[in-house]
């Protein structure tokens, strides 16, 4: 028979046992619905990421006249690696809804805002944000003055791949122009004016037939002459 501490003994060991086989256990199921994976489209898959830097976005509300924050999340300038376009794109947190869309032009100009370092805004003609095209004025504020520099270089370094697209693109216009005009004075000096001494082939061809009807006229006249003589000496 054992003594009360041997048979404490044997029941700690026996509960330890037990709690190591429970925790090696690990049990497999088999999932009852099988979700397949989706490729989701960004439309951002012909476009390379020149910067991305998360700010906070404002837009102007000229209806209540003040600043609405629009969002907070990363501001991208994506490059098309084709057509070299540049466009802003912003996404809100966790939702990822789209608050900034537009394409940059020359012409834009990145103003500080309220005299800090760590703000600017500029002016929109076209921004799709919302799906449709709406003027806009926006402002967008940075954590810190680094941020902010390093924004206003990357936009200027966009701006400057957009003003060389449309330069060459006009060039090639003008070229194009150049080509179609000096084809056309080609095909005026290559086609032959009419001389006043040249006769149409109407005008050829009527003449040839007065002519024939003039010596036909003549024979006639012959014979008859012949005929009265010939009756003169009968």
């Amino acid at each position: 028979m054992s003594s009360p501490v041997e048979e404490s003994v044997r029941r700690n060991s026996e509960s330890e046992n037990g709690e190591a086989e429970t925790t090696e256990h690990d049990p497999h199921f088999e999932p009852i619905v099988s979700l397949p994976l989706v490729d989701v489209h960004t439309n951002e898959e012909d476009e390379e990421e020149l910067v991305k830097i998360r700010a906070r976005l404002y837009r102007y509300d000229t209806g209540d006249h003040e600043w609405k924050e629009r969002g907070t999340g990363d501001i991208k300038l994506l490059r098309h690696t084709k057509n070299n376009t540049v466009r802003v794109v912003m996404r809100r947190d966790k939702t990822l809804k789209v608050c900034a869309n537009h394409f940059i032009t020359p012409d834009i100009r990145m103003n500080v805002h309220c005299g800090s370092d760590k703000a600017f805004n500029w002016s929109v003609f076209a921004d799709f944000a919302d799906e449709t095209m709406k003027q806009e004025l926006l402002a967008i504020k940075f954590g810190n003055p680094q941020n902010a520099d390093l924004w206003k270089t990357k936009f200027a370094e966009a701006q400057e791949i957009v003003r060389t697209k449309c330069s060459i693109y006009t060039q090639e216009l003008s070229s194009d122009s150049d080509e179609e005009s000096s084809i056309t004075q080609s095909e005026e000096t290559d086609t032959p004016e009419l001389k006043s001494t040249d006769k149409t082939p109407d005008e050829k061809y009527s003449k040839t037939e007065v002519t024939d009807a003039k010596e036909s006229d003549g024979i006639v006249l012959q014979l008859k002459e012949l005929k009265v003589e010939s009756e003169k000496s009968e």
